[in-house]
């Protein structure tokens, strides 16, 4: 087992991001003599952040990295990861496990936004509260996240799971505007709150088991089921599409 620790330096400047999609386990594992982006500027992996390799040489699947200090401008962080783990002592900026098909990251703190944007597979597990458009696609995208997991412990910003396509997300606190917009599969499971979620459904499962603010007239209520000893009223749509077959459970509501 290679562990890779690396330390955020506080020498370089807090306003600028820090593009660092080469933090993933199958580059480190390699080498630590990479480069990433200071704002327009190219630095040394070891000019950023210091650095301390532990155990012996391994490949992916048998490689450890933790990231300490505040990293919340650092961005992509395990960016097309495909095996490993990769843990964060604190906060971690945008794009964190985008692509991502395999293997682990663990946030201790909160993630940014577009957290496991389009991800493929592995687990994303957030302690803290995420960003705007968690396991969503990208501008003009047609498919977020196609497989996987992510579980928030805290709270979502606005359009998490836009345009779910596989894969599941578990937020156990509140999810704000427009969760599961334009799904087309999946599951998206909110603990909490939501808001004007599911809107352009196509298909997938989503489940609101707090109140539902703001729901969409264009969903036809179709019977009620219990799950995890509550009764839940479940609903059909978008039907706003000729097509649209998903599926939202919800606790109480609010129709607009």
């Amino acid at each position: 087992m290679r562990r890779i620790t690396l330390i955020v330096r506080g020498s370089t400047n807090p306003f600028l991001p820090i593009e660092a999609e080469v933090i993933t386990p199958e580059i480190l594992c390699k080498t630590v003599r990479v480069n990433v982006y200071v704002g327009n500027q190219k630095m040394q992996l070891s000019e950023v952040f210091d650095i301390r390799v532990d155990g012996e040489a391994a490949g992916p699947s048998a490689t450890e990295i933790v990231l300490i200090g505040d990293a919340s401008r650092v961005k992509r962080v395990g960016e097309y990861m495909t095996d490993g783990r990769i843990i964060v002592d604190g906060d971690i900026g945008m794009h964190c496990g985008d692509f991502m098909t395999g293997g682990t990251i663990e946030i201790m703190g909160n993630a940014g936004d577009w957290l496991g944007r389009e991800m493929l597979g592995g687990k994303i597990i957030c302690h803290g509260n995420v960003g705007n458009y968690c396991g969503s696609d990208y501008r003009g995208g047609r498919k977020g996240m196609r497989g996987g997991e992510i579980l928030v412990k805290g709270n979502a910003g606005d359009y998490c799971g836009e345009s779910l396509f596989g894969g599941v997300i578990r937020v156990m606190g509140n999810a704000d505007l427009h969760a599961g917009t334009n799904m087309k599969g999946g599951n998206l499971i909110i603990e909490g709150d939501a808001v004007m979620p599911c809107g352009d459904m196509f298909g997938g499962e989503c489940t609101v088991f707090g109140h539902v603010d703001d729901f969409m007239p264009t969903f036809a209520e179709i019977g009620t089921v219990v799950e995890n000893n509550q009764e839940l009223t479940v609903f059909t749509g978008d039907l706003a599409h000729r097509n649209g077959k998903g599926t939202l459970r919800v606790g109480s509501y609010t129709r607009i």
